[in-house]
Formats: C-alpha cells, structure tokens, sequence
C-alpha cells in the first residue's frame, strides 16, 4: 500500500522515516527536465533526486531501496505511478505527494511557482 502525504504533512513523514532507518529520506521527482527548470523544491531534510517517470525503470539501480522514497510530479498521478512501480520491486517505505508540486507551492512554499 502507497501511503499519501499532502505537502504541507511532509515533515512528519521525514521525521518518522528517520526514525525507522539511518538512510536519508528522498523526495524523487518524477517530472519532466523543462518542468524542473519551471518550478522546483528545495532540499530541507531530504535529498533531492530527479529521474523522469519515463526513466525510473532503466535507471532504477540510482535508488537505494533501503532509502525512504516520497515520490512527487506536477499534481500527484505520476508521482503515484512510480510510487507503485517502486513498491513491486522491493522499495518497502514509499509514499506519493499528493497534489504534487502544484499542492506544494499552494501548502509548502509560495516561492514555487505555479504552471
């Protein structure tokens, strides 16, 4: 099962994988580049790693499955895709942002912008 944490919920999320596991928790974006140049987050308590949706399965050695992983896109249905993907190939601490960076910059931080 896929947990979902709004953005504004996501220190919580970040201070219990902490506890859980001495391996830093990932937000991975799952966007595209030009979206990335469009609006982006600012690691604060987790690395930050960006591997397009399309990618995730050729580039899936990049992650470590002992990491925590939250996953995010422009508005959660990507991110939740991948969140999955990566649930049935061993990756047991897995969440979706719900909302995506859309909900991020509207709960999180209103220097993101909006597209």
């Amino acid at each position: 099962m896929i947990t979902h944490i709004r953005p504004g919920d996501l220190g919580p999320w970040l201070q219990a994988a902490r506890q859980q596991t001495p391996d830093q928790p990932v937000v991975l974006d799952v966007r595209e580049p030009w979206e990335l140049q469009t609006a982006s987050v600012q690691p604060d308590g987790f690395a930050l790693v960006a591997i397009p949706m399309g990618e995730i399965p050729a580039r899936l050695g990049e992650l470590d499955p002992a990491q925590p992983v939250a996953c995010l896109c422009h508005h959660g249905a990507r991110s939740l895709r991948v969140a999955s993907f990566l649930a049935q190939n061993g990756f047991t601490q897995v969440a979706n942002i719900t909302g995506g960076i859309d909900a991020w910059s509207r709960e999180r931080d209103a220097a993101v912008p909006l597209y």
